[in-house]
């Protein structure tokens, strides 16, 4: 009787394991109403750190500005630079490429594409490979151990008038892998 009871709740629990491993895998998120969601965009997981306009007269915000070209550095009276912090993980087993299409869209269909920064900026987003296991920016940079904003840079060169027009939306797009895009609304 107690072997009949035993194999009884075996055979229980094996089939209850089995169908809850069927559509066990959490589903894929997009998109996030705030910075700090995880994305799931082209094989590789995105997360915004932070979002912020720069002051180029801050010492530590005309870091970020090193190495833009000389013909992007000024900046009209209505414009502002505006930067966002990102972080990209591969969790998966083979190497993937990190994304190059990046562009902030307002409520009244304006776009910004990112402001090229040559390599002297340690802080400046590299589109990649990115091994399996690791992140981009890696651990030990600049970007990646900087306290106050722990990602690496995407410059905008944005019109003033833009900050009304929010939310301002950061949207992502991979060439290869799924999903292929992914967006966020950023905190201004």
């Amino acid at each position: 009787m107690k072997l009949r009871r035993l194999f009884a709740v075996s055979a229980a629990v094996l089939v209850a394991a089995g169908l809850s491993a069927c559509g066990n895998k959490e589903p894929e998120t997009t998109f996030g109403a705030t910075e700090g969601a995880y994305l799931n965009v082209g094989n590789l997981t995105y997360q915004v750190q932070i979002s912020r306009v720069l002051n180029p007269k801050d010492r530590t915000d005309r870091s970020y500005l090193i190495d833009v070209p000389a013909d992007q550095l000024q900046l009209a009276p209505d414009e502002a630079w505006f930067a966002v912090f990102v972080i990209g993980w591969n969790s998966s087993d083979t190497v993937q490429p990190a994304i190059t299409d990046f562009k902030i869209v307002d409520t009244q269909e304006n776009v910004y594409t990112p402001v090229a920064i040559g390599p002297s900026n340690v802080f400046a987003y590299r589109a990649q490979d990115i091994e399996p296991g690791e992140q981009e920016p890696l651990m030990g940079t600049a970007a990646r151990n900087n306290p106050s904003v722990n990602g690496a840079l995407l410059l905008f060169k944005v019109k003033n008038s833009t900050f009304d027009n929010r939310p301002l939306v950061l949207h992502m797009h991979a060439t290869q892998g799924e999903p292929t895009d992914a967006s966020v609304d950023l905190d201004v």
